[in-house]
């Protein structure tokens, strides 16, 4: 394995590796409030604690590692120690661990981060429906109220469809409540209506006569 450092006057003019212009910083998408009406869907993955890793340098075999995120939102490389990744998607991670290895060990190194294997991901729909259960979320796509419920058996006849409730709870234990109208966002033509972020409750009253 080559390591090559330069001294500061030493400018390298060419920059190569893939997505070199994402920005790092960037956040998983923020959830909707009641009054949003659309909600893109991310189609690129933001890693979380279990997802299984393999990380390539190329030509430095050395290097190759797979990792496991941590519960802490890091995994850990040669030479670079441990590199957060929280909030972040595999291209920005990739591009993050380029940087690192760029500035102190190799020139130019071309990285590839690949999901091996993704944590378990799932809402859970309750109530009046036809099948109550987890349902897993998809990795690197997202999921609607109305597929979670479709795939939960969809409603029961006893649904109260005017009134289903997201119960959402964030990082620091609190968790807050949407009240949607379905009958309504049936009738919409949008399919990004109520996107859902992983671990929602979806809860489905019984109409009262």
């Amino acid at each position: 394995m080559r390591f090559l450092r330069f001294p500061s006057h030493f400018f390298i003019l060419c920059v190569t590796g893939f997505y070199a212009c994402l920005p790092l910083g960037a956040a998983e998408v923020v959830a909707p409030s009641p009054e949003s009406t659309t909600l893109a869907i991310s189609t690129d993955y933001v890693l979380r604690p279990a997802d299984i890793l393999q990380v390539k340098v190329y030509k430095e075999e050395d290097l190759t590692r797979e990792v496991s995120v941590s519960q802490e939102y890091t995994v850990s490389l040669p030479l670079i120690g441990n590199v957060s990744v929280k909030n972040r998607s595999v291209r920005q991670v990739e591009e993050m661990i380029r940087q690192l290895y760029d500035r102190d060990f190799l020139v130019n190194p071309q990285v590839t981060l690949i999901v091996l294997k993704y944590a378990e991901r799932a809402v859970n729909v309750i109530g009046s429906v036809n099948s109550p259960q987890a349902v897993p979320f998809p990795p690197e796509r997202g999921l609607t109220l109305l597929e979670a419920v479709a795939r939960a058996g969809g409603f029961s006849r006893l649904a109260d469809r005017s009134k289903v409730k997201i119960i959402r709870t964030d990082e620091k234990g609190v968790s807050t409540t949407f009240t949607i109208n379905a009958d309504k966002l049936m009738e919409s033509r949008s399919a990004n209506l109520w996107a859902l972020q992983v671990d929602d409750v979806i809860q489905v009253e019984e109409r009262i006569f």
